[in-house]
């Protein structure tokens, strides 16, 4: 092979590596900024993702999956009752006004400064990436909520999702994504302050009984309504019902 074709070749596969290291470095950038000196982690650690196939653009939300959003925002410190207003919590809790798009704004507190918002506690670069692969047009509750799914799936922990239970191992599939959530050994995955796993393994359950009886109450009103007794008489209100109906069938 000639030199300058040679050189050519070693110059693509350069490039072709870098362009596949880009992401990760960035990825480890957004979670550096939101931690304290004593508390950074080394990247390797941050960019160790499993590939996965491409996410569908909206998610069902299962009264599993909604339990388990509610329960990554009371880890997160942005359940508020359950109210649209734990949508627009800052980093350190103050609100913001616009959801058109993420606020971008870095909050500080004495220990750490964050540009993380909403109520799944988004980082700039990850809403970023999300955006650009579910299309999200705001930051609106739905968009937070499929982002947030998006997520999960993105760890490979959505089919413990559905199962109904928050195990070990789907905590710490998502400590890696939320700081909040302990991994396998107790600890957080970025040295931040954690819940414990059964406080919040008591809050997902109290949480997911509560969204089943919803549902249940629904269907079940829907299948006890009565349908009106059919008309059987020769009276002129009947016949113009039957004519009615015929009609409708035609």
């Amino acid at each position: 092979m000639p030199n300058l074709q040679r050189r050519h070749l070693v110059l693509a596969v350069a490039g072709l590596s870098l362009g596949l290291a880009g992401p990760a470095a960035a990825a480890d950038t957004s979670r550096a900024w939101q931690l304290g000196p004593e508390a950074r982690v080394a990247p390797a650690r941050v960019a160790m993702l499993t590939p996965l196939p491409a996410a569908p653009r909206v998610f069902a939300i299962t009264p599993e999956r909604r339990a388990l959003l509610n329960t990554i925002r009371y880890a997160e410190g942005t359940w508020a009752n359950g109210h649209e207003v734990g949508y627009r919590i800052l980093f350190g809790g103050s609100l913001f006004e616009s959801l058109d798009r993420h606020p971008n704004r870095v909050m500080r507190t004495a220990r750490y400064a964050s540009a993380a918002a909403g109520a799944y506690q988004f980082m700039p670069f990850t809403w970023d990436m999300v955006t650009r692969a579910l299309g999200m047009p705001d930051f609106g509750p739905d968009s937070q909520d499929q982002a947030a799914l998006f997520l999960v799936q993105r760890r490979g922990a959505l089919h413990l999702a559905d199962r109904g239970e928050l195990t070990p191992d789907l905590a710490a599939r998502l400590a890696p994504e939320w700081a909040s959530f302990p991994t396998l050994a107790g600890r957080s995955f970025y040295g931040q302050p954690v819940k414990r796993l059964n406080d919040l393994r008591q809050f997902y359950a109290q949480n997911l009984a509560q969204l089943r009886n919803e549902a249940a109450a629904v269907w079940e009103d829907v299948a006890i309504r009565q349908l009106p007794p059919a008309c059987s008489d020769d009276s002129l209100s009947c016949q113009l019902e039957k004519v009615s109906e015929q009609t409708k069938a035609r």
